[in-house]
């Protein structure tokens, strides 16, 4: 928990009272703790006293009036601040607004703000019948649907004097929920993943090369999640100008045979390796020291092969080792991703289509039909790179690691 940043939303139920207690445990474990309150919650649980246990200013009203310094974009930032969004006690108020997108106040813009990458445990607590309704049974299923972790209240005596489900559960209990979540995300810890990206450029002359689209969004997307799931996390990368993931080690290379001299340093060493790189197949046979004149109406280059950096790592992979490549095709693509996927001993291919809209190089997007060696297919939606990187890594890998 050391270090971890955690928005705790906190609504307007009784059960409200446990959570100073919470907060508590949160600092003493090392989390840095940003308490939000709903409006109600303020008449069960005094600002005051969570802003002394947290050490920070408690946030609830987007517009707070009297407030000269208020920040108008603290919901933004603090979407991408946090590690995790806790709501406990979520009322069936507050649940029936996340589920349903409404942004009211400052804890549910902050969940509507949150990256999609980071949990959202949520802690429904209420009397027994008003769980149970369809109403909430509904927006808890919707909230599930979209990601989020809810935890089943318990069964104990109620607020009401009734004896039910809808007790929330001790901080104690919280606090191992919100433990165990992000010791489960770590589910790469202890191993080592190499990641290709980028373009390689092959010089003609000193002011010259040969290269292509790519801008290694893809790559540096599935660096970032391996190491978010707490890999070692290597990312050999051709000339881009992306910024390096955060607990990445980056190795910058120019041409084909300085990325394939870089990944052979960890043939031996790595897990997994996932080749996202757009590597020049040729070279010039020479390079010339000196800027080419255009004297004549045409120009030939003698091209020569550059090694297969993902054919070679197939050949050495051991048992343990996994490959995973790319495939960026513009006819008969899945002909050809098997026909990769086969020739190359990989265990994973990722097909992308060149002339498919919001997929391959210079987009924020990707459409990947994920093929294994063994039959399995998967074909995911347009989504982001990131989210794609999550879900490739999650599919190919996931089973193999996971605790």
């Amino acid at each position: 928990m050391q270090g971890k940043h955690i928005v705790l939303g906190i609504s307007g139920g009784i059960a409200a009272y446990k959570m100073p207690l919470l907060v508590r445990l949160l600092k003493k474990a090392g989390a840095e703790v940003q308490v939000v309150l709903t409006p109600s919650a303020k008449a069960f649980v005094t600002p005051i006293v969570l802003e002394a246990l947290s050490q920070r200013k408690v946030l609830c009203e987007i517009f707070p009036e009297h407030d000269e310094k208020t920040d108008w974009t603290a919901h933004i930032h603090l979407g991408e601040w946090a590690d995790a969004l806790v709501v406990a006690p979520a009322t069936a108020h507050t649940l029936a607004k996340l589920a349903n997108g409404f942004s009211d106040d400052m804890l549910s813009v902050i969940f509507l703000a949150l990256r999609p990458d980071k949990p959202r445990l949520i802690f429904p607590s209420m009397d027994g019948e008003m769980f149970n309704s369809p109403a909430v049974q509904r927006n808890l299923a919707q909230l599930s649907r979209d990601g989020c972790l809810i935890i089943e209240p318990e069964v104990g005596e109620l607020a009401s004097g009734l004896v039910g489900k809808g007790r929330l559960p001790e901080p104690e209990t919280i606090f191992q929920h919100i433990e165990q979540t992000f010791r489960s995300r770590r589910w790469l810890e202890g191993k080592c993943v190499v990641v290709t990206a980028g373009a390689t450029r092959e010089r003609i002359d000193p002011v010259r090369f040969i290269s292509n689209f790519s801008t290694g969004k893809m790559g540096f997307a599935l660096a970032e999640a391996a190491a978010s799931y707490g890999a070692q996390t290597i990312l050999i990368t051709g000339k881009t100008h992306l910024p390096t993931p955060p607990k990445v080690t980056r190795i910058d290379t120019e041409s084909a045979m300085d990325m394939f001299k870089a990944c052979q340093a960890y043939f031996e060493r790595c897990d997994v390796f996932i080749a996202a790189a757009a590597v020049a197949d040729y070279r010039p046979e020479q390079v010339q020291t000196q800027k080419v004149k255009k004297d004549s109406d045409t120009l030939t280059l003698k091209l020569v092969k550059n090694p297969d950096i993902l054919l070679e790592f197939g050949r050495q992979k051991r048992p343990h080792q996994i490959a995973i490549g790319f495939a960026l095709e513009t006819d008969h693509a899945l002909e050809h991703a098997k026909q990769k996927l086969v020739e190359k001993n990989l265990d994973w291919i990722a097909l992308n289509c060149a002339g498919e809209a919001g997929a391959g190089f210079e987009v924020d997007t990707n459409i990947l039909t994920l093929i294994s060696r063994h039959g399995e297919l998967h074909k995911l939606p347009l989504m982001t790179k990131h989210d794609a990187a999550r879900a490739l890594l999650k599919l190919a890998l996931q089973k193999k690691f996971s605790l």
